[in-house]
C-alpha cells in the first residue's frame, strides 16, 4: 500500500501550470483524482436558526481532501451528539478543486540507476486540494442561542484537524420580517349616460359656413317641347 506523503509538501500556494506538448494528447491532465469528502451540507437546512458560526483561516495554505472530510467527521458527530440530526446546521465553505501532482522517485539499491529525478517535473496526479486565503471561511454552524458552546466546542475540535491557524467567528442571522398584507380595493367607475344623437347636434356650435347665408340656387326654366299636332302642320 503506498504511503501518504507528508503535508509539508503540499502546504505552499502555488500557481497551477499545465505541461505544453507538440501533441494534444499530452496537454493536459487526463483525469480528476477522486475526493474523499462526502457531504458538504449536513443537519436540518430548512430550519432557521438564531446564530451562525464560522471558522476562519489566519493563513494561506492549501488543505487536502482527507483532511477537509477528517475536519468533517469530528465536527457533525459532535453535534449530532449534543444537538440531534435535525437541531443544527453543518456546511463545508471550501471545495478542492486544485490538483495535487507526484513525480516519485525509487529507493533502495540500485535507485541511482532506475530513476534520476528531474527538475520541474510535471508528475502524475494523487489528490486534490482546497486553495484557502487569509480571512476565508472553512466551515459554517448554525445553531440556536442557547446551543452556542455546543458549536464552538465543535468548531475547535475541527480546527485540530486542519493545518493551520483559525479563528470563531460569530454572525447573527438576520430574519426576514413579515411582508405586509396587500389590500386589494375594488373601485368602480361610474359611466356616464351617452346623450342622444339629435341633442349632440343641437349642442354643436354653429361654424362660420353655416354662419354665411346661403342664397337659393335658382333653377333654369324647362324648355317646352313642340306638340305632335304642330309637327304635322310644319
Amino acid at each position: 500500500m503506498a504511503k501518504l506523503r507528508k503535508f509539508c509538501a503540499y502546504r505552499r500556494l502555488e500557481r497551477p501550470y499545465t505541461r505544453t506538448s507538440k501533441y494534444r494528447k499530452k496537454s493536459f491532465i487526463r483525469v480528476r483524482p477522486h475526493s474523499k469528502i462526502v457531504k458538504y451540507n449536513m443537519g436540518d437546512p430548512r430550519k432557521k436558526f438564531d446564530i451562525t458560526l464560522d471558522l476562519i483561516s489566519k493563513a494561506d495554505i492549501q488543505i487536502r481532501h482527507n483532511a477537509i472530510e477528517s475536519a468533517r467527521l469530528t465536527c457533525n458527530r459532535h453535534l449530532e451528539r449534543n444537538l440531534g440530526k435535525a437541531g443544527f446546521y453543518f456546511e463545508i465553505r471550501i471545495f478542492p478543486h486544485h490538483i495535487l501532482r507526484e513525480n516519485p522517485l525509487a529507493s533502495g539499491a540500485g535507485a541511482d540507476r532506475m530513476s534520476t529525478g528531474m527538475k520541474m517535473s510535471f508528475g502524475k496526479p494523487i489528490g486534490v486540494a482546497a486553495q484557502v486565503r487569509i480571512g476565508s471561511p472553512l466551515f459554517s454552524v448554525s445553531v440556536p442561542k442557547n446551543q452556542l458552546n455546543v458549536a464552538k466546542d465543535a468548531l475547535k475540535k475541527a480546527s485540530k484537524k486542519v493545518p493551520c491557524g483559525c479563528t470563531v467567528q460569530e454572525r447573527v442571522v438576520e430574519q426576514e420580517k413579515p411582508k405586509p398584507k396587500a389590500v386589494s380595493a375594488e373601485v368602480k367607475i361610474e359611466e356616464k349616460p351617452k346623450a342622444p344623437a339629435e341633442e349632440v347636434k343641437q349642442e354643436e356650435k354653429p361654424t362660420e359656413d353655416s354662419a354665411v347665408e346661403q342664397k337659393p340656387v335658382e333653377k333654369p326654366a324647362p324648355v317646352e317641347e313642340p306638340k305632335a299636332e304642330e309637327k304635322t302642320a310644319a
